[in-house]
């Protein structure tokens, strides 16, 4: 059904670390967002997302030239155990989940849906997500997943949301040209994957693990997951000829 999933350039990727090539030529990135109110989260059967209403966003610099990429939407992936779950893998080690913040290239386009088809569209911020401390703002996501905990329910979110806090301090992070790693799987982004993992706690974790796969008037599937929304990520896909680089903080301070 989606003959470009089977192109050179798909996303995710196993990161090696020994095959990514310092780049003096990039800088840190620059992302800040102001404001920001989610229109809607929703639960798409897939994973949960926040649809972005209104606010001010932008993010420059790294890979992504003088462009201006604005933010678009966020979700995440996850495993049923914390031994699997993140779309990317670092030498074969994943983690429990990533989120990713999707931006795209207003600098270019008029609309996401014309950015999401077309090369250098879209710019994906790609975070780890590791076990440890209570994230504050991703509490505000979670107190309201019991809401929408089947598939097709959508809610709206009354707090303003800090997309910024999701970033990692330390600024090191990998890039290469891939795709989306969901349906149509359009190779239109610029990955930028932070090597410093994000915490969330296991009891934040576990509200995405409680998420259902089917609609409420569906009857549960009987399958291995048993209607649990897990295992919504993609399997590393092959690196082709592609250059993974990589920023690190100490560049700068350099």
């Amino acid at each position: 059904m989606y003959p470009v999933a089977g192109g050179s350039k798909q996303s995710p990727i196993d990161i090696k670390k020994t095959g990514c090539h310092p780049d003096i030529r990039l800088t840190k990135m620059r992302a800040s967002y102001a404001e920001i109110r989610i229109s809607e989260l929703s639960n798409n059967g897939f994973s949960w997302k926040a649809q972005v209403g209104s606010g001010r966003s932008s993010l420059r610099g790294g890979p992504l030239g003088d462009d201006e990429y604005v933010l678009e939407q966020f979700h995440p992936h996850w495993g049923k155990v914390n031994e699997r779950g993140s779309e990317h893998t670092i030498d074969g080690a994943c983690y429990p989940a990533e989120l990713h913040l999707v931006h795209w290239n207003k600098s270019k386009f008029n609309s996401f849906a014309e950015a999401a088809a077309a090369e250098g569209g879209l710019a994906v911020l790609g975070m780890f997500l590791a076990v440890g401390q209570v994230h504050p703002e991703m509490s505000k996501i979670c107190s309201l997943l019991p809401f929408i905990s089947h598939k097709g329910q959508a809610i709206t979110m009354p707090d303003v949301i800090q997309p910024g806090t999701f970033i990692p301090r330390n600024g090191s992070y990998y890039t290469y040209a891939g795709s989306l790693t969901t349906p149509p799987c359009y190779e239109s982004v610029t990955w930028i994957v932070f090597e410093q993992p994000l915490q969330i706690s296991e009891a934040q974790l576990d509200c995405f693990r409680a998420l259902k796969s089917y609609h409420p008037c569906e009857t549960c599937p009987q399958d291995e997951l048993q209607g649990a929304l897990v295992e919504n990520y993609r399997p590393p896909c092959p690196l082709c000829d592609r250059v993974v680089r990589k920023f690190s903080d100490k560049q700068e301070e350099e």
